[in-house]
């Protein structure tokens, strides 16, 4: 079907919110408690628009496009609604975006900088909630939240492990873990969808602190080591010090679509850890040798030769990965068959 925003005239698909079509066609509209994977919640006002033939401001988050219709996000009355939403989220809270780890990649940060909102217009008595630094991998900072309830819907919702909640009512709303406790306490299994989420800072990797600001770090897409599902990751990498410093789910993945489990998102310390082996190592007289690479290989080809020739390919067994892409499994597999001649192959999957 066709619809207008702002004059210009899209395509939208059936079933497609007004934001969604305008997100499709590239067009902005300030959005904070909207994500693909959570759905519409209508909380934080600051996509409304106007809809012609409909009384009122609309969120463009709830609101179904049908054909031919006319929607205005650019009007006096709209933005200023935007606006006034926006700048009570500022208003509320410590959002010192100077030094705030999401500088650069922050929802809140991105709609303010839209409207034209240098500094909040009203001053709040605010709560001084404390920190929760009580989990092993991720940080909480309560008075930077907006009370969005994406945390809430993803945990709930996408990855079904029912830990975050809202507790508490009216200016002391906030969220909470079990029946709040510290985070760290809690049945969080640390796979820190939440924090993958969260359009601001409230909660955050750990590991990321002080390591570096989104447009230091380069971005590179791979899939995970560990098993045999193959989500995919986004490295943000500090290319000054050759290191990783966080991970995300890439969102649009067909496995994973965004969520990664603990060891996916945050164990990763292997990869520049001081004792992992860099070089091949050759034992000889009981005590082992750095070696280069050809004379390695050249050592494991004549030895499994030799072996092969005295004793018979089924004196061999080979047992795969999960840890490896199906690809290196069927080499490996195909290798102990047709090269070594044995069907004495395993996989630790398996076991």
């Amino acid at each position: 079907m066709k619809i207008t925003i702002n004059g210009k005239a899209i395509e939208a698909a059936e079933g497609q919110t007004i934001l969604q079509a305008a997100l499709a066609a590239g067009m902005y509209i300030p959005h904070l408690c909207y994500h693909e994977k959570v759905g519409a919640a209508g909380k934080c006002r600051a996509c409304v628009v106007e809809v012609e033939g409909m009384k009122g401001l609309q969120t463009a988050c709830s609101v179904r496009v049908r054909d031919k219709m006319a929607v205005r996000s650019d009007t006096p009355v709209a933005l200023n609604a935007q606006r006034l939403a926006v700048d009570l989220m500022l208003s509320t809270g410590t959002h010192d975006c100077l030094s705030c780890e999401q500088n650069g990649d922050c929802e809140l940060q991105d709609a303010a900088y839209f409207l034209g909102i240098e500094r909040p217009s009203i001053q709040y008595g605010d709560i001084d909630r404390a920190f929760d630094t009580s989990s092993e991998f991720v940080y909480v900072e309560r008075n930077k939240c907006i009370s969005c309830g994406r945390c809430v819907a993803a945990c709930n919702g996408t990855v079904v492990n029912q830990v975050i909640d809202f507790g508490y009512r009216g200016h002391e709303t906030e969220i909470i873990f079990d029946a709040d406790v510290p985070m760290g306490e809690s049945t969080c299994v640390q796979c820190g969808e939440c924090s993958q989420i969260c359009p601001v800072g409230a909660i955050i990797d750990k590991c990321a602190i002080g390591a570096g600001r989104i447009w230091e770090l380069k971005k590179v897409e791979t899939v995970c080591p560990y098993c045999g599902v193959g989500c995919k990751l986004e490295l943000h990498i500090d290319e000054k010090a050759n290191r990783i410093v966080k991970i995300r789910g890439v969102e649009d993945a067909p496995t994973n679509n965004g969520m990664l489990c603990v060891k996916g998102r945050y164990g990763f310390d292997f990869v520049s850890h001081p004792e992992r082996l860099t070089v091949p190592l050759i034992k000889e007289n009981g005590a082992f040798r750095e070696a280069g690479w050809e004379e390695a290989i050249d050592l494991v080809a004549s030895r499994f030769k030799a072996i092969k020739e005295k004793h018979g390919p089924d004196s061999f067994m080979g047992l795969c990965s999960a840890k490896v892409t199906n690809e290196e499994n069927y080499t490996f597999q195909k290798f102990m068959r047709t090269a070594i001649g044995t069907n004495n192959v395993d996989h630790c999957a398996r076991l």
